[in-house]
């Protein structure tokens, strides 16, 4: 169990029970040292099998301490955070997000928001200060919640509808791809509240991974038979725990995440914008805000530079990753009429909303809408069971002394210019992009590409894949 881009993830049987108890009362415990009349915290969960016995482990941590446990239910992340915000309280999540039913995670939440890697830091250190006695005790603990709340997911769509207004989407047409996405009945609740036309489509029985930012070919394929029969302007869902974002155009082609951010950041009329490297370099492109901040990968990092955006006096902050994730910092957006209160974690509703709002007052296809804004080509994909420390010592040779970057991408180009901020990323002089990083979520290596023409991400993306594979291999970090 570790700490990844956002929460902290392991295997089911590595979290099921004491591990899961001694992690939650770490945390309620920083966040008494933050708050001490914290009286309550919240505990929401995703659609997964195991999900269920973690939130009951949570719980009992929590009222270890003698304070209430707020049984949320199966409810989107962000709604968990928005009613953290709007009770002054701390919250835990309990999902995987993307990774496999197999495994699962937690995410941590404090009154103002997500927590920062300094609170992570503090976490750790809690947990390693719990003594024998306070374990044996905590495995003993209730995990029966002292009450629940119910309308925290209203309180989340009213949100929405309260800011573009209940007739914002009439006459479109939208499919939500439910899979098993903890936000499947929300959107579908809260696209018909905005006044569209919705069609669910796909639900699932079992727990389905979804990556926004890695589509398997069975997703791929399903959207575009949805898309086939022409009768929707989009169709959308979101990962699992409703933080990542999904949006397939009237074609079934998926926009990138970073996309769908940047369609945010204008709608909202945002002035500066905090996003990882991972990102297109079509946000610097766009001119849409004053100021482009880059950061590392994981909201953690994205929210500390918006903080840190806000100290220097910056307004308008939007942030979001290369997955879409959407959040918003600082003050509230609009005027006395409609104002949308930030909302410090990522989000996956607000960048679907903007994709829905941008074509009805364009009066343009989805597709159209993205054409526009010439946001080349950008792809990702991943080799899968890489633990992320074999990942890091092939990239810190790559990225080292004596020219092998350079030998190493000779066959694809010439390098321009290279970056270790997250990873290795190399920019070539054509202008194409190669980027890899260990996944912070699970033992996999990413590779991210971009270039203005089709072929060319395409043909970056699998040279990337192939010869990153043949080099791990040939070093013993992966199974031929």
């Amino acid at each position: 169990m570790k700490f990844g881009t956002s929460g902290l993830r392991g295997l089911v049987t590595d979290l099921v029970g004491l591990p899961t108890r001694a992690y939650s009362l770490a945390f309620v415990h920083h966040a008494l040292d933050l708050e001490p009349r914290t009286a309550e915290v919240l505990v929401g969960q995703d659609l997964r099998s195991s999900s269920p016995q973690i939130a009951e482990d949570c719980i009992a941590a929590i009222r270890q301490v003698g304070l209430q446990a707020i049984d949320c239910g199966a409810l989107p992340t962000p709604a968990l955070a928005l009613e953290a915000q709007r009770r002054k309280c701390a919250a835990i999540m309990v999902t995987g997000s993307h990774i496999p039913d197999d495994r699962n995670g937690l995410k941590f939440y404090l009154g103002e928001g997500e927590i920062t890697k300094a609170d992570e830091a503090a976490i750790l250190m809690k947990h390693a200060e719990l003594d024998q006695e306070t374990l044996a005790s905590l495995s003993k603990s209730s995990g029966e919640a002292t009450s629940s709340a119910p309308d925290a997911v209203l309180r989340f769509i009213d949100r929405y509808v309260a800011f573009f207004g209940a007739d914002c989407l009439v006459g479109r047409r939208i499919a939500v791809y439910e899979h098993s996405s903890v936000a499947r009945d929300v959107l579908a609740h809260l696209l018909r509240s905005l006044g569209a036309d919705v069609a669910p489509v796909g639900r699932a029985d079992r727990f389905i991974p979804v990556d926004t930012e890695a589509h398997e070919p069975e997703q791929i394929a399903y959207l575009e038979s949805i898309a086939r029969s022409g009768r929707f302007d989009a169709i959308v869902s979101t990962d699992g725990d409703a933080d990542r974002p999904l949006v397939a155009d009237e074609r079934g082609k998926i926009l990138r995440g970073d996309v769908l951010g940047l369609l945010s950041a204008k709608l909202l009329g945002m002035r500066t914008i905090v996003t990882p490297v991972t990102s297109g370099s079509v946000i610097e492109r766009s001119g849409f805000g004053e100021r482009v901040i880059r950061t590392r990968v994981g909201s953690p990092y994205v929210i500390a530079a918006m903080e840190e955006a806000s100290k220097a006096g910056f307004r308008d902050i939007i942030g979001f990753e290369a997955n879409g994730g959407t959040l918003l910092f600082s003050s509230a957006i609009g005027h006395d009429v409609r104002r949308l209160e930030a909302l410090p974690t990522r989000d996956a509703v607000l960048p679907i909303l903007a994709a829905l709002i941008t074509v009805v007052r364009s009066g343009l296809p989805l597709s159209m809408v993205v054409d526009r804004l010439q946001v080349g080509h950008a792809l990702a994909d991943r080799l899968k069971d890489v633990p992320s420390s074999q990942s890091s010592v092939f990239l810190q040779e790559l990225a080292g002394q004596g020219g092998l970057a350079a030998r190493y991408f000779a066959d694809v180009g010439q390098i321009s210019t290279m970056s270790d901020l997250d990873g290795l990323r190399v920019e070539f002089m054509d202008g194409g992009v190669l980027h890899y990083r260990a996944s912070g979520n699970a033992p996999e290596l990413r590779c991210y590409v971009e270039a203005q023409e089709e072929n060319r991400a395409l043909d970056l993306l699998n040279w990337g894949l192939d010869a990153a594979r043949h080099a791990l291999i040939r070093k013993g970090h992966m199974p031929i």
